[in-house]
């Protein structure tokens, strides 16, 4: 729906959205654990692979050239260590599945049961746009096509040609893969989306919407059914 993807754009930046974005996307050999028995298999205790190297992170965050569009590899030198993708003890009461959205630590827990949640480094939204509240997943995109709001053409003339939708690709600001956030069968204008950028996990950017590296989006968009709750956290 052309409305959505006009007000996802509206939530991903603000005046800060950049229209020649590079999208990078996941290398599907997750270093992930969809289940509690895979956790314990493993012999994990404490937080998961704590000590990581930047040669195995590599691995995680390589170039994807399966993709729609061919995806390079996450310059990990720009990423802070503790933004890597990784399983950790996690206790809460939500339910297996469940997103949960740290603001205030930059990061993005999806809770995999029995103590533990995989957790990925975030960048979120920026003074002033921060929320907090319990919405779920109404729709998923993959590539989507990015159309941006009246406001923003006001605020950046460059963005008029893009008025009638910039499909989806490398270029598209919206990424890989959209998580689009309903409340009440209404759309809220946030989403989760894929990022190229390293530089702006760990940092507060957007108008409300929170962006993952795309190889962890493309992680976590593959295990996100639609309806799955997302609690965001006060920051």
């Amino acid at each position: 729906m052309k409305m959505d993807d006009e007000l996802a754009a509206a939530g991903v930046r603000g005046d800060g959205v950049q229209l020649g974005l590079r999208s990078v996307q996941m290398d599907r050999r997750s270093f992930l654990f969809g289940s509690a028995a895979g956790l314990g298999a493993l012999g994990l205790t404490g937080c998961a692979s704590d000590d990581m190297g930047r040669a195995e992170a590599a691995k995680f965050y390589a170039a994807v050239p399966s993709e729609k569009y061919p995806i390079p590899a996450v310059d990990i030198g720009k990423l802070d260590p503790k933004y890597f993708r990784r399983v950790v003890r996690y206790d809460t009461k939500e339910a297996p599945g469940t997103i949960v959205i740290d603001p205030a630590n930059y990061y993005l827990y999806r809770v995999e049961g029995d103590g533990y949640a995989t957790r990925y480094g975030a960048n979120v939204s920026r003074p002033g746009f921060l929320w907090s509240g319990e919405v779920y997943v109404g729709r998923k995109a993959e590539w989507p096509t990015w159309t941006p709001p009246k406001e923003m053409i006001q605020r950046q003339p460059e963005a008029r040609q893009y008025a009638r939708g910039m499909p989806g690709g490398l270029d598209n600001p919206l990424g890989a893969r959209v998580l689009y956030l309903y409340k009440n069968g209404v759309y809220t204008v946030y989403t989760i989306y894929s990022t190229s950028d390293p530089e702006t996990i760990g940092n507060g950017i957007t108008s409300g919407c929170t962006g993952l590296l795309s190889q962890d989006m493309l992680d976590l968009y593959s295990r996100t059914p639609v309806k799955t709750k997302v609690v965001m956290l006060p920051a």
